[in-house]
């Protein structure tokens, strides 16, 4: 497929298939039940044929659907090895790539937007695409002052095609979430649809992206590339080279990983204070890794690159201050004081009375990185989370249902869970408690 499907019909079409599938696997599981495999290898087999095909529309399409792919992506690293490891290399596939607009509309969105002598603008301008996404493609030029720059277009329809998707996604969510065990896929898909607007608004995102590399122009460890030319529907900002985080996550050395682990920490952390903005979109096709500018450097004086600012959450303020605060509390076991802060701050309702001991053993483990000296995430770590809050015996389970997710948090706690997914996927050790320190307001006590 090499256009952007616009027309509702096929694009639904499409994603109503994906719960038909689902259906006809689950019959097919019962026929092998019947036939004497055990539910445990059934199920097994069930979910990645489930995995398979929806993995495969998701990928067949842009809009919506990809957006949700790129999202659900992140969290490859919670999913059971045995689901885990046949499709982690689609899933990465759906964070880099997509089927590419016709040279043809591409020349003509240019010629709209940014008039018919575009290509005067440039000295240089690849027809290929060097990377899709979800509502936008990316080509590589040299603009007219001779910087090499990439040139982000948006493929015509796409505001449509992802209220589209997103709608049809947001019926079937349920038959969905098995795939992520312990999430919700509901509010995410609802999460995904109030950010649109913003994303579809390259002013918007211009905006941010000058925004953060201003801030970061003379940073050691982070580079973010700046805004050229900004129109509707085109945005020109410089290139940046380097290994993409997911070929760092495929076959990356174990330095590479620990480096890239630690800045995507510390850009997490360092950038709402700096900037009063929360890069919102922290999957691994929007970051790089880039040698030092002395070859002859080691690890440490790799840079993090990070790209597409379509996705933030303004936060003036930086970080809120209680959840550093929160999380100095349960480090130090004052059960007491946090529960109290959750409750003030919305996270436990009011109507809801719950065990403040419980509530510190149900934290306890999810904030273990933060305890210790240096963390190695992994897989195995995230997984065990996963199943201690997926698992409707557990004690946690059952806390977990009764708190409430603020909506002022919402994109906060995605973006913490996401990261620390990517963290897992790159199985990389990280000093987490130095960014905490360093750039969490509250996390450290003042005297």
């Amino acid at each position: 497929m090499s256009d952007l499907p616009r027309k509702a019909v096929t694009r639904t079409a499409k994603l109503a298939a994906l719960p038909l599938g689902i259906a006809g696997r689950a019959t097919w599981g019962l026929g092998k039940r019947i036939g004497g495999k055990s539910a445990e290898i059934v199920a097994r087999e069930l979910q990645q044929r489930t995995a398979e095909q929806l993995f495969k529309v998701l990928g067949e399409l842009k809009g919506g659907a990809m957006k949700f792919g790129q999202a659900l992506s992140v969290f490859e690293s919670a999913l059971p090895e045995e689901v885990a490891g046949p499709y982690r290399a689609a899933l990465t596939k759906l964070q880099d790539a997509a089927p590419p607009m016709p040279t043809r509309t591409v020349h003509a969105v240019l010629a709209e937007r940014l008039g018919e002598d575009w290509r005067e603008l440039f000295l240089e301008f690849e027809d290929k695409p060097a990377a899709a996404a979800s509502i936008g493609q990316v080509h590589r030029a040299v603009w007219r002052d001779g910087r090499e720059v990439a040139v982000k277009v948006q493929y015509p329809g796409a505001g449509e095609a992802l209220l589209s998707d997103l709608t049809q996604l947001s019926r079937f969510a349920r038959l969905l979430g098995p795939l992520i065990p312990g999430m919700d896929i509901k509010p995410l898909i609802t999460e995904l649809r109030d950010r649109i607007s913003e994303e579809l608004d390259y002013g918007l995102e211009a905006e941010a992206q000058q925004a953060h590399a201003e801030e970061f122009a003379d940073d050691p460890d982070v580079v973010v590339p700046g805004v050229v030319h900004q129109s509707d529907q085109v945005l020109v900002t410089e290139w940046i080279d380097g290994i993409p985080l997911s070929e760092v996550i495929a076959d990356g050395t174990r330095e590479q990983r620990d480096r890239a682990g630690q800045l995507l920490a510390r850009f997490l952390f360092s950038g709402p204070g700096r900037t009063g903005l929360l890069h919102a979109d922290p999957h691994p096709g929007n970051f790089r890794l880039l040698p030092g500018a002395d070859e002859d450097g080691g690890p440490e004086s790799w840079r993090l690159g990070v790209l597409d600012f379509g996705t933030v959450d303004r936060l003036p303020g930086g970080l809120p201050e209680t959840i550093g605060v929160c999380l100095r509390t349960t480090l130090a076991g004052e059960a007491e004081t946090v529960y109290e802060l959750l409750r003030s701050e919305g996270f436990v309702k009011e109507k809801v009375a719950l065990d403040p001991d419980a509530v510190l053993e149900y934290l306890l483990p999810i904030i273990e990185p933060a305890q210790v000296e240096s963390f190695g995430f992994t897989r195995e770590w995230v997984r065990t989370q996963a199943a201690r809050i997926a698992d409707p015996r557990s004690p946690a389970h059952q806390l977990g249902k009764q708190l409430n997710l603020p909506p002022s948090y919402l994109l906060i706690h995605r973006v913490t869970l996401s990261t620390i997914g990517v963290l897992c996927q790159l199985n990389a050790t990280v000093r987490l408690r130095d960014e905490l320190e360093a750039w969490l307001p509250g996390f450290v006590e003042e005297e």
